[in-house]
């Protein structure tokens, strides 16, 4: 757990970056941190590892004032991720990450092991073990970048925008995959974005500042979006935070339509003759979503007996059966035939729906959450 007691820090040119922070990270929960440029996200972050003093308050971890402990001791403890990386061009991927269990009093042949196994944690090929972060890709030092933070499995980890410096594709999986180890992990952290979309995404709970380092809310993210604490919140989250609260409303009862499908390599034939309105899906030999084949392609495919993928529209987005209604609602809008592909947690294709059946169960849904308000305020009145 990280807390902070009313944490403010002074500049000598009198510029206040953070002013009386109080807050409470939970333990093994992602906290966000998130806010416009001046607010003070990057100055909160870096006074939990002391590599800025607060001018007064406290910074506590686990209950102990970080100031009580010296700060090589303290950054030993604490994993720190940063935007580009900062990995060390002279040493290997692998010699990289075996540095801090090395600093830590582990053998070179106890980090090195340790370190292949987070290769392989952070989703990266051993192969890559004997490369220099010159020879990476960007996405791919950021996961070195990671694993070097675990190294030491260290119970706090302090991450400042360390998927920002990455094309928006390689971001959502960084995401992803970061998602997955901490669900392994259960890690305590601090995570700073300027990101509403990526705070919503990582966070368990978000901790929106002000230019000047004060709090103006620090809620779940669904609290955020359905019930902001004033204007500015409202404002910083976002026009659209209604359809954003679509992501924690679970698509439960949709019904699904058993749409009519064909296989990679099936005959041309057997796809004409399972077309609805113009469009037919295409799944591969595990039952997985490929595309859409239309009756235009249908008809073009001159010299040609069997479906091809390269003949195929790769359609939109893929909703889960156990996912939410914004989900299943950016299936429906994205697909180019207008029905939403729905998919089991194995990929396997489940089903189709449509934008206008979602948007019934959002106007459903909407119904009854305001009937439950209104009791609510008989009740109160009674």
């Amino acid at each position: 757990m990280i807390r902070f007691e009313s944490a403010t820090k002074t500049f000598p040119d009198g510029t206040v970056a953070v002013n009386g922070l109080s807050l409470e990270a939970a333990a093994g929960h992602i906290s966000v941190l998130v806010g416009p440029s001046g607010c003070g996200k990057t100055t909160s972050l870096r006074m939990v590892n002391r590599l800025i003093e607060p001018t007064s308050g406290r910074v506590l971890v686990d209950g102990r004032d970080v100031r009580a402990v010296r700060p090589a001791q303290l950054r030993r403890g604490i994993g720190y991720v940063i935007q580009q990386a900062g990995l060390f061009p002279h040493k290997t991927v692998l010699d990289n990450i075996a540095t801090v269990p090395m600093l830590t009093g582990a053998t070179r042949r106890q980090a090195r092991s340790r370190a292949a196994e987070l290769l392989e944690l952070v989703g990266l090929p051993r192969t890559l073990a004997d490369r220099y972060p010159a020879q990476l890709s960007g996405g791919q030092q950021q996961r070195v970048g990671v694993a070097r933070a675990l190294a030491a499995d260290p119970p706090v980890m302090l991450m400042d925008e360390p998927f920002s410096a990455v094309d928006p594709v390689v971001r959502e999986q960084l995401q992803n995959e970061f998602l997955r180890i901490h669900k392994e992990l259960s890690k305590t952290i601090i995570f700073v974005t300027h990101d509403i979309d990526e705070a919503i995404k990582m966070g368990d709970r978000i901790a929106v500042l002000r230019v000047g380092g004060t709090l103006a809310q620090f809620a779940s993210p669904a609290e955020l979006l359905s019930r902001p604490a004033d204007a500015f919140v409202a404002g910083f989250v976002g026009r659209d935070r209604g359809y954003r609260a679509l992501g924690f409303t679970p698509a439960g009862s949709l019904s699904l339509v058993e749409e009519p499908t064909v296989r990679l390599g099936d005959s041309l034939t057997a796809a004409r003759q399972r077309q609805q309105e113009g469009w037919v899906l295409v799944v591969d030999a595990a039952d997985a979503p490929v595309g859409w084949l239309t009756t235009d392609t249908l008809g073009a495919a001159e010299g040609q007996t069997s479906i091809e993928k390269g003949m195929l529209h790769l359609g939109g987005t893929l909703a889960t059966e156990t996912g939410s209604l914004r989900e299943a609602l950016d299936a429906a809008l994205s697909s180019p035939s207008g029905r939403g592909v729905v998919v089991r947690d194995d990929t396997r294709f489940a089903g189709t729906v449509s934008a206008s059946h979602v948007l019934a169960q959002i106007a459903a849904r909407a119904t009854a959450v305001s009937s439950t308000s209104d009791t609510s305020c008989e009740e109160v009145t009674a």
